[in-house]
């Protein structure tokens, strides 16, 4: 499958790299194409720089996010979720139209410091705001609780048996997404589908939490395990 991914920051390496791993053609899209290949420090938060993941997975194309978005059939938002809208503006909404999008993006905004607070709650989201502004999209919420290492390889952690929430407005796109992801190693029976895309709000709300428990534990490896009620 040709596989769109928005972003070149840790999700989007992450995510991009286990898709071509997996055999999918992969493009990701930056919004400068030559400055992000020509990177060549770590960025601040200590990772090689853009590079140096580029000469490993040679085999992932880089693009603009209007190439990227053109050419997969599923794309994911990897973007920095404060610059989510603007990147997804740049790559265009004909080119958007009718595609899955797997939002992984989180409205976290650092412009106080540390703990970040969120820029949507409550009553909207971040996902929200997306299918609002493409509503052509079928916007997938996904794998945004967790870190990027969980997200595509869950098994590391209690033997992959934590929760995935989902949530978007078309059935067929949640499924597909699903699929795609058990693929990644998500169990069927792990994946909760919470429903439409209102339930982003929740989902995003996680993450003052995330946040939270990431400096107690000093470690992002920890992740959210729903225990149902017994069915009657």
């Amino acid at each position: 499958m040709n596989i769109g991914v928005l972003g070149t920051g840790m999700v989007g390496q992450s995510i991009a790299g286990k898709l071509a791993q997996l055999g999918h053609e992969v493009t990701i899209g930056t919004r400068n194409v030559a400055a992000t290949a020509g990177e060549t420090k770590p960025n601040p938060m200590g990772m090689p720089p853009f590079s140096a993941w580029h000469t490993a997975n040679a085999n992932v194309r880089l693009g603009t996010f209007a190439e990227a978005a053109a050419f997969g059939e599923i794309l994911f938002n990897c973007t920095n979720g404060g610059g989510s809208l603007e990147a997804l503006t740049q790559a265009g909404d004909l080119r958007l139209s009718g595609k899955i999008l797997v939002d992984i993006a989180n409205p976290l905004d650092f412009s106080k410091g540390m703990p970040p607070t969120l820029s949507v709650s409550n009553a909207d989201s971040l996902g929200e705001k997306i299918q609002r502004a493409f509503p052509n999209l079928k916007v997938v919420k996904a794998l945004n609780t967790m870190n990027a290492m969980l997200m595509t390889n869950p098994a590391v952690l209690n033997d992959g048996d934590h929760t995935l929430f989902v949530c978007g407005n078309d059935a067929a796109a949640k499924q597909r997404v699903a699929d795609l992801l058990g693929t990644f190693g998500w169990r069927k029976e792990n994946v909760l589908d919470l429903g439409d895309i209102t339930n982003a709000r929740g989902v995003e709300m996680i993450l003052p939490l995330w946040i939270r428990l990431y400096g107690i534990f000093q470690s992002p490896m920890f992740q959210f395990k729903i225990v149902r009620p017994a069915q009657p």
